[in-house]
């Protein structure tokens, strides 16, 4: 089966907004055990729609069409596929009377605009969506089916999940057979990982994939078939050998997401500090459910005042070391960590820049320290020509492998590929 995926919206072409739903569709199919061949951006604009409906209906077997089905006048998705196949739209009395409950049940008055969301081309399947106002469908035309669904993420999510895949699968042989293994990593370059893992010989059946999304690079180790799926085991150990620390968490999204597992299975505390990280660490523990059950406090001290008197940092630590060093970040750390005996406590503070770097201090330099209740761990950083949110974003990945390796048993301090440290 030939996968492949039109995105739809002059805001998603112009890069007004990032399209995240092209990354996770292409990320769910390959759990699912399909890869998506070919991805398409089109703008508002009829005859390119109707123009890429009729070309690639030529070449796959099923197309996802994500977007332009809205009651405005720049959605324009069911009117052009119905140009496509040269039929008719028509309402489907059944959506009509969906969207009429829909707003009734809200409390609120339906525009007349609304009811262009009903209009199906003429021989569509329509397809529920049970959390928003736009029905999808789906359309074949020449070799392809064409599955339409709307933009917005949380309803296109849930249509993938719930109609899509059983409609391929009712339709399409799909292999069972098949396994895919993440690697999440942190300081290695993407070229620098290949290159170490080429050494691999590959057993038939079995691929390795990459994908950026600073500050990390995912490795994707996919099978496909018994026999490949087999050979997994061996050829993972080979990965975890020749990347070593670089390997930070195992099937996980994020390496927050490794923490807050990591930190609700344990049953400790954790307290937050931060001055450059500006709350990103605090945040990213925030989007998890359930992070309450050992996030204490996040404390943002980017004032040399508010080290001092939320923190309880010495005055004359900063005037002899400064904000940026291995001393004030070590009591920003005791501090965060006294305030309500958390079990542990991070702490961050450095110069993400443009400005405020110095010959002994550039951009890029960032303190971090661990607090626990055996002592502190602490190191410098080097962040070179890195913007500021990189900067920012690095600080944050290593905070957390820090606590990562301190949950773990492991040596809390180790050097990373592409991270520059200050040797004590």
């Amino acid at each position: 089966m030939k996968l492949e995926m039109i995105c739809t919206g002059e805001e998603v072409l112009a890069g007004q907004i990032v399209d995240t739903n092209a990354a996770w569709f292409g990320n769910t199919m390959m759990e699912n055990g399909v890869e998506c061949q070919r991805r398409v951006t089109v703008g508002d604009r009829l005859e390119d729609l109707v123009s890429v409906f009729r070309e690639r209906s030529h070449e796959a077997d099923v197309i996802l069409v994500n977007g332009g089905l809205g009651p405005t006048s720049d959605d324009l998705s069911a009117l052009a596929m119905a140009l496509a196949k040269g039929e008719s739209l028509v309402e489907s009395a059944i959506w009509r009377e969906r969207l009429e409950e829909w707003f009734t049940r809200n409390g609120r008055v339906m525009a007349q605009s609304n009811l262009k969301q009903a209009l199906l081309p003429e021989s569509a399947i329509m397809i529920d969506n049970p959390v928003g106002t736009a029905c999808g469908f789906a359309v074949k035309l020449n070799r392809a089916w064409l599955f339409f669904t709307p933009g917005v993420p949380f309803e296109f999510k849930q249509m993938v999940n719930e109609q899509f895949i059983p409609f391929i699968k009712q339709r399409f042989e799909i292999a069972g057979d098949v396994a895919l293994r993440k690697y999440l990593t942190l300081g290695e370059g993407e070229s620098s990982l290949a290159d170490k893992l080429e050494k691999i010989e590959l057993p038939s059946g079995i691929t390795i994939g990459y994908r950026s999304f600073m500050p990390h690079i995912e490795i994707k180790l996919f099978a496909r078939g018994v026999e490949a799926i087999a050979q997994l085991d061996r050829v993972e150990a080979q990965i975890k050998f020749l990347l070593s620390n670089a390997i930070v968490a195992y099937d996980k999204k994020s390496l927050a997401d490794e923490i807050h597992s990591l930190m609700v299975d344990s049953g400790r505390s954790l307290s937050i500090a931060e001055s450059c990280t500006g709350g990103m660490i605090a945040s990213q523990l925030i989007s998890f459910s359930g992070s309450s059950s050992y996030l204490d406090q996040g404390l943002v001290t980017y004032s040399n005042e508010s080290k001092v008197r939320v923190l309880g940092v010495k005055p004359e630590t900063l005037d002899d070391h400064g904000a940026v060093s291995i001393a004030t970040v070590e009591e920003m750390a005791i501090g965060a960590r006294a305030i309500l005996k958390s079990d542990f406590a991070l702490a961050t503070s450095g110069i993400a820049g443009p400005t405020g770097g110095t010959d002994d201090k550039p951009v890029g330099t960032v303190a971090i320290a661990l607090a626990t209740k055996g002592g502190v761990y602490s190191q410098m950083i080097k962040l070179p020509r890195r913007s500021r949110e990189l900067v920012r974003s690095l600080s944050t990945a290593v905070a957390f492998d820090m606590l990562r390796r301190e949950l773990l048993g492991e040596a809390v301090i180790v050097d990373y590929g592409s991270i520059g440290r200050f040797k004590k």
